[in-house]
């Protein structure tokens, strides 16, 4: 038993700020001190708050030591760890009350409005101990479905739940159990989808990544629940750490019994393999990742026959996203009901949100559904830094929609998003401010989608091109009102044509930028005018006279030698010569230089 734990974030994020040199050097520093048998030293993973990384937390004190570096670890092992002295420069100031005492985490605005269910584990325990996760309840999900309930049982559980898929579409998690379970067949299949391809989103990697056997333990429970015995998952190549804990916690399992012949006893067979994605965003379709495992080129299937029917090798498939998964032994162990009083009627339990963009506090949150998006980017986030203003919010990746300003108290769930545009997706959630371009946000989102079509149908391989090049036009002043009609007839044509999910949702960021900021559609073709200032072609630099003191900075800093002017004079830019890198503007120091 150690007198004190320092608990290091071990994520992806805080792993890139060196978390892992911050690891090595603790425990060198500890050793020399003398400290091993007291002092232990533990690899977690995310705490969530990724803008303060790298994390570390040393307990029983609880005191919260943030932007952590290698060069910090002496003092705090010698101030800290050997003469019980708080280093209180290096704490997250939100955790240190007015008498400077320490507050708990739940106490600061960044954690006091989360419900942690799917994320209960991260940065709580070490990802590579199924010890610590088996002391914090773990496998006794999967130790009370097959020891006291039935098959039916488990899946009439997760009917009454209300869970619906944590992945993008919503669909009804125990219903989707239901149809694999009634289907009979000599072979049936459980996957899980941790392809996560969004730009912005790391939910699953995360959840992954520190608490890898919450996974593990509910596709047993699944396999239980539909008379499965082989699961797979599906993970893109790209997420090391993650794939290395989840093969730890697989062969962990094993050696515990908890995967393979007979678990607890019962007669149930279970066992789970790793199968890599080379990165196909296609993949995160359901029908295009069985395709992908099956050793073939990830393309979506037509369905019917549904992969409950016929989905992995032709056999009866359950497939659900990571964090759908990491609720279910949660709800086996405290049941239905108390998983349906959290969140909307129709919407039940949390959601776990990649919080990006032009935000204060970016990280991961979890918030019971109904939240409201002002309370996750307000309090939760910390508002949009640097005094600028919230403009819109873009959730569900490429999938999604823009949310604006006007609409920031919506309550976050599934049938809300959905009805003013969005959609939930995956779970990231970008912020941007006014200096954002709508039209180039657009642009942005369609230009991944193009890059990520399988091309198997026209609508989605042709379709979206052509949007995207009217797109193009609108950003370099060259389009027409009759393009910006053009553009939205493809909207619609792309999503009621094309064969899988990926371009029935492609046109989403288009079609909800033009509904809630056609103004900025229309001043970029009418005007010839970027209101943000964002597209380059629209965009011109001057130089105010009066402002202008004639210092020379901008000139002697511009790449191209666009600037002109004596010493003590007002300069002037060469519009033909400037490449609009704003070089200057950044380098005036009196805010001579403007952008229109």
């Amino acid at each position: 038993m150690y007198r004190s734990n320092v608990l290091v974030c071990g994520g992806t994020g805080c792993t890139s700020s060196n978390s892992e040199v911050i690891i090595e050097k603790l425990k060198s520093e500890i050793a020399a001190q003398g400290l091993s048998e007291e002092v232990g030293v533990i690899r977690t993973g995310c705490f969530g708050l990724c803008a303060l990384g790298p994390i570390m937390i040393v307990y029983p004190e609880g005191a919260f030591y943030s932007r952590v570096t290698p060069e910090d670890i002496s003092e705090i092992v010698s101030e800290h760890l050997v003469k019980g002295r708080i280093v209180t420069r290096l704490l997250y100031q939100e955790t240190v009350s007015e008498n400077g005492e320490i507050k708990s985490l739940n106490e600061t605005n960044f954690y006091k409005k989360q419900m942690r269910i799917s994320l209960r584990n991260c940065g709580v325990i070490n990802p590579e101990d199924i010890e610590e996760y088996i002391a914090l309840d773990g496998y006794a999900a999967l130790g009370k479905a097959l020891t006291e309930m039935t098959s039916q049982e488990v899946i009439d559980e997760m009917l009454a739940s209300g869970l619906r898929g944590r992945g993008g579409a919503g669909f009804p998690t125990g219903r989707k159990w239901a149809l694999a379970a009634v289907n009979e067949a000599d072979q049936k299949y459980v996957c899980c989808n941790a392809d996560e391809g969004d730009p912005g989103a790391f939910m699953d990697r995360s959840v992954l990544e520190g608490d890898p056997h919450s996974v593990i333990e509910a596709m047993a429970i699944a396999g239980y629940a539909i008379g499965a015995t082989q699961g797979f998952v599906y993970i893109r190549a790209e997420y090391p750490i993650a794939v290395h804990r989840l093969q730890i916690a697989i062969d962990q399992a094993r050696e515990y019994g908890l995967l393979g012949k007979n678990i607890f006893d019962s007669g149930f067979d279970f066992d789970l393999d790793i199968r890599l994605g080379a990165g196909a965003f296609v993949c995160g379709e359901e029908t295009a990742l069985m395709t992908s495992i099956e050793g073939k080129r990830g393309e979506p299937r037509y369905r019917p026959p549904y992969p409950a029917v016929k989905g992995l090798f032709g056999k009866p498939t359950v497939l659900n996203n990571v964090e759908t998964y990491s609720n279910i032994p949660q709800i086996i162990l405290k049941g239905a009901d108390w998983f349906k009083s959290i969140g909307t009627e129709k919407s039940s339990g949390t959601k776990v949100f990649a919080l990006g963009g032009k935000i204060t506090n970016t990280g991961l949150v979890e918030v019971p559904m109904g939240t409201t998006l002002r309370e996750v980017v307000d309090e939760i986030g910390g508002g949009v830094p640097d005094g600028h203003t919230f403009k819109a919010a873009q959730t569900g990746g490429p999938s999604g929609g823009c949310i604006p300003a006007s609409l920031i108290d919506t309550k976050i769930d599934f049938d809300n998003l959905l009805a003013i545009g969005s959609m939930m997706g995956s779970g990231g959630l970008i912020v941007m401010d006014e200096t954002t371009c709508m039209v180039d946000i657009a642009k942005f989102f369609l230009e991944f989608t193009v890059e990520e079509s399988c091309g198997k149908c026209t609508p989605c391989r042709v379709g979206t091109k052509r949007m995207l090049e009217i797109l193009e036009k609108i950003t370099e002043g060259k389009a027409t009102m009759r393009d910006l009609d053009r553009l939205e007839e493809l909207c619609y044509y792309i999503k009621e044509n094309s064969l899988c999910g990926l371009g029935q949702t492609a046109p989403n960021p288009v079609l909800s930028t033009l509904k809630y900021f056609r103004d900025e559609y229309e001043a970029h073709v009418k005007e010839k005018r970027c209101p943000a200032g964002q597209c380059k072609s629209l965009t011109t630099y001057y130089i105010m006279v009066d402002k202008c003191i004639g210092c020379t900075l901008c000139a002697r800093n511009c790449p191209v030698d666009a600037i002109a002017g004596s010493v003590k004079k007002p300069h002037e830019i060469d519009k033909d010569k400037c490449i609009k890198c704003g070089v200057c503007m950044d380098k005036c120091k009196f805010s001579a230089v403007v952008k229109r």
